[in-house]
């Protein structure tokens, strides 16, 4: 095992305009396991929707690093989230994605549990000749110590020292909010979970979701179809963007392509201004979102965002909405799930026109996602190359990085750490910095400092 400590892994010295990452955090097997204990398991992670167990008795499963999980809701409409395994010889219980049982079986040996994790049954104990001891011990399926839920999101924790959910999510719970008040009723996962892997660290996954340097070079073809279909649009004579805006947005957006939100606990937002249009399903409700949340709130709505809550969710709104969830299988090895989302209750030609954006884009048959895992796995193998082992890819657009907020954030009631205002090139690279500043600080320790 390599005898790393966090300063030769990050390099972060602010003063001096320095923020660098030395290649072994993405491929380096210590740092992997140790990140498995620390980041996954030793703390707030985002497990799935409400909306996915919507009834009683209704489930589904995930995973919490290396721990099977079981959602499910009660027979009281309560949910609660446990370690999906039997407390008797460890074999998980329940083994699909999701169903709705009132009882559980365990395939091995038969013990069952009630959809609120409670055993309900031991095979043959009477006859077992089990001790007196064994009846004063629980049999129920582990509850997570932490279990939350904001708006719908669900979030769960295997460790009991965690802030509150609240406090963990901050100021980046108002960009959740954008996502959950779209509807009165809330979010769902559109039926259709798409599930694959690439072959590189899952840290690349979480920075490409707030990468907007890489887009015109990554994903040319999907460019040239999106140029292709203006042109055929504006010959058509169809207006695509109605602006609306506030003052801010009249006057502060001059020259302004969008930027970045820099959060607490790791979580980041990168957005571009994009005005009131048809081209997104959620146009036909723009008139009904003002008059509910005011102009500015609902012109964010319709803002290009790629939100991550650190350290495994992220909710993507441009093409289309797109909800992923990141899950490391080894360090050059990552899982993926992913989801169209929508806000309940769209009509059926709007839910038509989200699916159709989301395959183009986000699907792994899509025009953008095999750009980027493709690149994932290039650099999982330049990794190897540790002649120079510092990478210098976080300080893109650190002249332009304020602390605090500015005038867009402040129209949501939203305080930020930093932000970032810029021209569509300037492409922030800064917000990574609040990524491995909450990975470090959930690793300190763990190398022995």
């Amino acid at each position: 095992m390599t005898d790393w400590r966090l300063c030769n892994l990050i390099d972060d010295r602010p003063a001096d305009g320095v923020f660098r990452l030395h290649r072994a955090i993405f491929d380096d097997p210590a740092v992997f396991t140790l990140e498995m204990a620390r980041i996954f398991e030793g703390g707030w992670v985002f497990l799935g929707l409400s909306s996915q167990a919507p009834d009683a008795h209704d489930f589904f499963t995930t995973q919490v690093g290396r721990v099977p999980v079981m959602v499910s809701r009660d027979g009281e409409g309560a949910l609660g989230a446990f370690v999906n395994s039997c407390p008797h010889k460890g074999a998980r219980i329940a083994q699909t994605w999701s169903g709705n049982a009132r009882v559980h079986v365990c395939p091995y040996h038969s013990w069952t549990f009630d959809s609120a994790g409670r055993n309900k049954a031991i095979k043959w104990k009477k006859a077992g000749c089990y001790p007196q001891e064994f009846d004063g011990t629980s049999h129920d399926l582990a509850a997570l110590p932490h279990f939350a839920e904001y708006r719908g999101f669900l979030f769960g924790s295997l460790v009991a020292d965690v802030m509150p959910i609240e406090d963990y999510l901050g100021e980046a719970s108002k960009l959740l909010d954008l996502v959950a008040d779209q509807s009165e009723e809330g979010v769902e996962l559109v039926p259709g979970r798409v599930t694959f892997t690439y072959d590189a660290n899952w840290k690349l996954q979480l920075e490409n979701c707030a990468d907007a340097y890489h887009f015109t070079s990554a994903h040319p073809s999907y460019i040239r179809i999106l140029e292709e279909r203006q042109r055929e649009a504006s010959d058509a004579g169809v207006v695509r963007s109605v602006w609306e805006n506030s003052d801010y947005w009249k006057e502060e957006a001059e020259g302004i392509g969008g930027g970045s939100f820099s959060f607490a606990n790791g979580h980041v937002l990168n957005w571009g201004i994009f005005g009131v249009s048809d081209a997104l399903p959620l146009y036909e409700r723009a008139e009904a979102l003002k008059a509910k949340f005011g102009e500015d709130k609902r012109n964010w709505m319709f803002n290009m965002r790629n939100l991550t809550i650190f350290p495994n969710l992220q909710i993507a709104e441009n093409a289309s909405s797109q909800l992923r969830v990141i899950r490391p299988i080894a360090p050059g090895k990552t899982e993926m799930r992913t989801w169209c989302i929508a806000p309940k209750g769209e009509s059926a030609r709007a839910r038509q026109q989200r699916l159709r954006q989301y395959e183009d884009f986000f699907n792994p048959t899509g025009m953008a996602t095999p750009d980027d895992t493709v690149s994932y796995e290039n650099c999982q193998r330049g990794f190897a190359g540790k002649v120079d082992p510092w990478l210098q890819s976080y300080v893109r657009g650190a002249t332009a990085s304020r602390p605090s907020g500015n005038a867009f954030s402040e129209m949501l009631g939203m305080a930020p750490e930093r932000s970032v205002l810029a021209d569509s090139q300037l492409c922030d690279e800064t917000l990574y910095q609040s990524y491995y500043r909450a990975w470090a600080q959930r690793m300190a320790g763990a190398f022995g400092e």
